[in-house]
Formats: C-alpha cells, structure tokens, sequence
C-alpha cells in the first residue's frame, strides 16, 4: 500500500532551515546556532520517526510517498521532486538524523571556541539535508543532486580550516578523486535513460526485462549501467582504487569525520547499490566483482591499519576495511545483511570518532598514540563507551558488530552468489580488525601516559555536551544488533536469504574476534617490546605497510605529475602557438583580406556599373546554360 503524505518534505526542509538561519541570523546571533543546528536535526529526525510509525502501518511492501513538483520533462522523460519510504529509506533517515543529531549536539561541544562556529554549522546542516536528499529521492537525477551535495559538503567540511595548506588540499584531493566516479555515475544513468526511458526507482522494476535485452556497443546494458554505478560507488564509498581520498579527510574537525566519514556519506555507495537491487540482479558477475573489489578493500585497509600511529587514521582505514565488509555482503547475495552492518558500523564506528575526537581535544590536539597512553583514570566515560565500540566492532557477541558482520561472512559461503574464498579473506580482515582495535584502546588509554607533562596536567574527561552523544551511542552499539534490519531491508529489495549460521561459524566468528584482542592484548600489554621487534624482524615490508603501500606515490607519479606535465605544456605550447596562434592568424589574415578588398572600393561609379554589368552578364550565361 502506498500512502501518499507531506510529511516526508519536512524531514529535508527543517536542516535546510537551519542553513538559512546561520546564512542571515547566526553572525549577528551567533550564540543561537548551538540551539538552532542540533534543533533542526532533532526535529527531523522526529519527522523521520513519525514517517516510520506510519509506515508500519502500511504493511511490509508498503511505502509513502510525497509528491513536491514536476521538475523536468523532456520529450518521454519525466523527472518529478518526490521522496518516498520504504523500509530501507527508513532505516537510512533514522541513522542520517539520529547519529547526526547526537553528533550536532557533540559539535556544540567540541568547536565552541572556534572562529568558524556558526559556518561549521551551516556547512553540517546543509549536509544533513544534501544526505536526506540521496536517500529520500525517488528518481536517480534526484538521487544524484543529494549525491553531489554530499559530496560539496564533504569538500567543505574536510577543508574547514583552510589556512592550513594540508587541510585545504585534502579537501581538494577529496573532490577531485569524487569527480572521477561521479562522472561514471553520470554515464551509467545516460545509458538508462537511453535505454528504458526512465530514471524513476519505482518504474526500474517495470522496465527490468527491456534492459535485460539491450545492448551497448555488443556488451548487455545492464551489466553497463551497474559497472559505471559501481565505479561511481568507489569514490563515494571509498573503496579500491578510489579509496585514497579518505583517509586524508581526517585533517577536517573529528565531528565531521564521525558524521560523513563513518556514519553517513561514504555509506552512499552501498545504499545505492543496494536500493538498484534490479539492475544488479541482472548482472551476476557485475556482482562477483563487487563482492571481489569489497573484500579485497576490507584486507589492504584492515592490513594498512595496523602499522598507523595516528588515532584518526587507524580509524580511517578501518572505515575503508568495514565499507569493503559491506560492498562483500551486496556482492555474494545477502544485501539485508550489508546494510545491517551499514547501520551497526554507524553506531560503533561513530562513536569511536568522537570518543578519539574526545581524546585529542583533552589532550591539546595531539593525535600520536605513541604519546598517549594511561588515559583511563583520567577520562573514564571516554574510555568506557570506546572499549564497548572497540568491542562490537571487533565482533564480540552480543554486541551489535557481532551480529552484522557474522551475517556478512556467512553469507560469503551461503548467500545467492556465494564466493568462499572471499568469505576466507572476510575472516582475516576480521583478526586483523580486533587487533588493530585492541591495539588502540591500549595505546591509548591503558598503562602509563607518554605525554609531556603540561599535557598530563591539563588532562580532564570532556564535558557532558560531549560525553553524552558517547553514551548514546554505547548503547546502540550494545543492542544495535537486535534491530530487525535485514529482514526490513530484504522486504524492500525481494531477496531473503534466510539461513542463519551454524553454530560453528559463529564459534569462529568469536575465536577470531577474541584471538586478535588477545593478540593485542600481548604484544602491547604483556609484551610491549614486541612491536618493535617484529618491525625491524620485517624491515622493509612493515615500512612498506606503514606507508599505505605508497599508493599515493603511485597515483602521483602514473597520473598527477602527468596530467600537471600535460597541462603545463598545454599552457606553454598548444595554448599560445596553437589556439592562440590560430585566432592571431585568422585575424591577420581577415585583416590582409580586407586592406586588399578596400583598394577595389575606389568610390569610381562607372566601376561599379561595369562590376555589375559583369555579374549581370554572369547570371545570364549560368541561365542559359541550364
């Protein structure tokens, strides 16, 4: 059943709101903005908990719809500014604005003090909305408006401090790299408007066996249409080989990386793919390839973290790993579960953003673990909520990682496009996820602090406006795994999996995850020397690892300097000899032409009257002839 409403606008007009309020009234006001901008948020997301409860009471497939305007017509193509729920948009609006509510009211926080406050703020709300937009939409053009404004947020927010140099190009790497799979995103959807006609969700179902017979260039359209969505999905996502963009956004404030780097944006990919359910199940080994690309980005990332020494980094490519874990689960079948995790990763991964954001701001911004240490008695609460998020997400039962990511592994060996070597993979990327954990919540909170000592004597749990949002989400990550996400989300996309894991699979899901917290636990606790050991024992490998495999030095040297080398001779050569050369030429030789053309015009009439006498005779001549 689908209830038509206006209810579903609101959930996007109230952050909007919010931006126009710190735009005309937060300068001169700016005390109001604490209230305004976690205010709005808070008031959508209870628009968003109203939409939910009347979808309930539409049934399983039911939805509701709210129809705004006509935006464009085009010959047969219709594009309308609709938003629709169903079960796996409302799973997505409950995580965009209740994570990002709390994450609001942590910001209050956490940049008071700063110069930007008020812009902060404006730059958070409008990508609230621009979020709400990506996953309301019910046509891939609107879709692909919130797309964009994710992706303009996110640019902005990473490079918020932008005196610095370092913050203001990795923002610019951040939107440039996004460029690159948005382009691809853009060409998947000219190749379905040329071939069904249509970019509305809703109609892709009606339409599924027209693109199944299609064709582009002698390849299936179909399968087409998914590989340059799933290139799209890369970037926003960050997943091999447009992950590189991710970890550099760590130099933005930490709220904006719990908010768009953890919970929200870079989960962009897998909602869409998930929610393009039709297409991709027409393209099995469009598929394979998404579910190789995920797990091959859960092992490099997972691997990668553990060498980091950095708090936010260790927590940026355990993002990248967990969105492969996610890309894993849509690729062999089991979407319901990908999602799961989608929303589990929101709540721990979130959490540990801000209880690492909590560290740093107590510890005078410093983001080396290697000088924390012994920061329990001082900051307990911090401590307390991150040991449970470290916990999920290493899969500890029952918390929520356990559940989601148990659901995503199994399903590598059970699911509808089962891969069992990738599932093998999967269980190695988990050790080294609880290892790489274990050994941050040690670093950094357990034994003696290595901090200077005026640090040490400013140390001081964060204030309650901060502490709380870490409660909070403590607890989701506690119970998060009972959400009844995938049995919602599979009622949405027409696939249920079904079967459950034996208990031996989930044996091994716990003896992994106690295996590499205890690995930690004894190389960091019991046998601190050891590290250091092992890396000089690996020379030049664990140099290697620590320096992410130098793949930013590869993609600097096979396509930034050559494109910076292109444009430079461009600049030098084609554009001064060549276009400029052209167009100097042309105007030269116009100018020759004409100096010429006016020594004809001699002003004499009898030589005009022959010119026409001659042309009179001319036109006859050609007459006759014919």
């Amino acid at each position: 059943m689908v209830i038509e409403t206006t209810l579903l606008r609101w959930i996007v007009l109230l952050p909007l709101l919010g931006v126009l309020w710190h735009l005309a009234v937060g300068r001169r006001l700016p005390r109001t903005t604490a209230l305004v901008g976690p205010g709005v948020v808070g008031a959508a997301f209870v628009c968003a908990g109203s939409a939910v409860w009347r979808l309930a009471g539409a049934g399983e497939d039911g939805a509701l719809v709210d129809f705004v305007w006509e935006w464009i017509r085009v010959g047969h193509l219709a594009v309308e500014v609709a938003f629709r729920v169903d079960w796996l948009s409302a799973v997505m609006i409950l995580v965009v604005t209740g994570v990002g509510f709390l994450i609001h009211v942590y910001s209050v926080g956490y940049m008071g003090h700063d110069e930007g406050f008020v812009r902060f703020f404006a730059y958070l709300n409008l990508f609230v909305a621009a979020m709400l937009i990506l996953v309301l939409a019910d046509d891939l053009l609107l879709l692909f408006v919130g797309w964009e404004g994710v992706g303009l947020c996110s640019y902005l927010l990473i490079g918020f401090w932008y005196t610095d140099p370092a913050n203001a190009t990795a923002g610019k790497k951040a939107f440039l790299v996004n460029r690159v799979g948005d382009a691809f995103f853009l060409l998947g959807l000219f190749v379905l408007v040329t071939t069904i006609g249509t970019l509305d969700l809703g109609a892709l179902g009606q339409h599924a066996d027209v693109l199944a017979r299609a064709s582009v260039g002698g390849v299936p359209a179909a399968t087409v249409v998914a590989l340059l969505l799933f290139v799209g999905a890369t970037g926003k996502s960050a997943q091999i080989p447009l992950f590189v963009w991710l970890p550099d956004a760590m130099a933005g404030p930490t709220p904006v990386s719990a908010l768009i780097h953890a919970a929200t944006m870079v989960t962009a990919g897998v909602y869409m793919i998930a929610r393009l359910h039709v297409v991709y199940a027409l393209t099995p080994g469009v598929l394979a390839v998404v579910a190789t690309v995920g797990a091959a980005t859960a092992l490099f990332a997972a691997i990668v973290a553990t060498a980091q020494t950095d708090i936010k980094k260790v927590l940026a490519y355990s993002t990248v790993s967990q969105l492969g874990y996610m890309f894993l689960g849509l690729g062999v079948g089991v979407p319901g579960a990908a999602v799961f995790h989608l929303v589990t990763h929101a709540f721990f991964k979130g959490l540990l953003f801000l209880g690492a954001g909590s560290v740093i701001h107590a510890m005078g911004n410093e983001q080396d673990m290697r000088r924390m240490g012994g920061l329990r008695t001082k900051m307990p609460i911090t401590f307390a909520t991150m040991a449970i998020a470290t916990a999920a997400i290493a899969g500890i039962p029952p918390l929520s990682g356990f559940f989601s990511k148990d659901e995503i592994l199994w399903g590598a060996f059970s699911g509808e496009h089962a891969q069992p070597l990738l599932g093998v993979v999967g269980y190695v990327a988990a050790l080294l996820t609880a290892f790489y954990m274990g050994r941050l919540l040690i670093l950094t909170f357990l034994g003696t602090c290595r901090a200077d000592e005026e640090t040490q004597h400013h140390l001081h749990e964060s204030p309650a406006v901060m502490t709380l949002p870490l409660v909070v989400l403590a607890v989701l990550s506690a119970v998060g795994g009972w959400l009844p996400v995938p049995a919602a989300v599979e009622a949405v996309v027409g696939h249920h999996h079904g079967a459950h894991a034996p208990f031996g699979v989930l044996a091994l899901a716990v003896a992994v995850a106690v295996g590499g917290l205890a690995l930690a636990w004894f190389a960091y606790a019991v046998r601190p020397e050891l590290p250091a050991q092992v890396s000089e024992r690996l020379g030049g490998f664990y140099r290697l690892v620590r320096d992410k495999f130098r793949i930013d030095e590869l993609y600097d040297a096979a396509v930034v300097r050559p494109l910076f080398a292109m444009a430079d001779w461009w600049a030098r050569v084609v554009d001064p000899q060549w276009i400029d050369g052209g167009v100097n030429g042309a105007a030269m030789a116009l100018g020759r032409l004409g100096e010429r053309w006016r020594r004809v015009q001699t002003g004499n009439v009898q030589h005009y009257a022959f010119s026409f006498l001659i042309g009179a005779i001319v036109l006859v001549a050609w007459a006759l002839r014919r």
